[in-house]
């Protein structure tokens, strides 16, 4: 079974800004691959589908960003996950619009909901696929900066960028490693 998480807030008032982009690719995923059932569970929308004979779930948490680890874990504990079965999807501000790349580990280099991931799994060994946002723009704090709304032309980016990894399911589900995903798509 595979777990693919979307980092974001849920709420009208948060769908299209730059923490959530984690939740933009998924919906991408979500509508490339369509879906069987669709649960409210442990603090999490859960979309199950099938790739390749393989289990996939593809989940919204609905914590807010900063408590996305509870969500996770919880899921995770629940339908026995390994996390090397694990992609979170989340936003970089460290990354242009346009420049995402695949990743297997590492720090949560300031944002809070991989911070949460990191803090409820006990580790921070688990693959990530990192959106780039841009760095605020002179005058922006960060935080008003990551809840900002995406530009027209930002968000098409983000979108014509995800449809062109949306493949990585389809390999991943059929034994790829993610190492290897890693080379096919960065």
């Amino acid at each position: 079974m595979k777990l693919i998480v979307g980092l974001g807030n849920y709420g009208s008032l948060y769908e299209t800004t730059r923490h959530n982009a984690g939740w933009i690719v998924l919906d991408q995923l979500i509508e490339k691959y369509g879906f069987t059932q669709q649960k409210n569970e442990h603090n999490s929308i859960i979309f199950f589908s099938s790739i390749n004979n393989e289990k996939v779930l593809f989940v919204k948490p609905q914590t807010y960003m900063n408590n996305s680890g509870i969500a996770i874990q919880a899921i995770m504990h629940y339908y026995k996950i390994d996390v090397k079965d694990l992609v979170i999807l989340h936003d970089e501000k460290d990354f242009p619009v346009g420049k995402n790349q695949f990743k297997m580990n590492g720090s949560a280099a300031g944002h809070n909901g991989v911070k949460s991931v990191i803090q409820y799994l006990g580790t921070q060994n688990f693959n990530r696929y990192r959106i780039g946002i841009g760095q605020p723009e002179y005058g922006w704090k960060i935080i008003d900066w990551v809840l900002s709304k995406f530009k027209p032309d930002e968000l098409e980016s983000i979108m014509s960028t995800s449809k062109t990894i949306s493949n990585f399911v389809s390999d991943w589900t059929k034994g790829t490693s993610f190492q290897n995903i890693m080379n096919l798509y960065n």
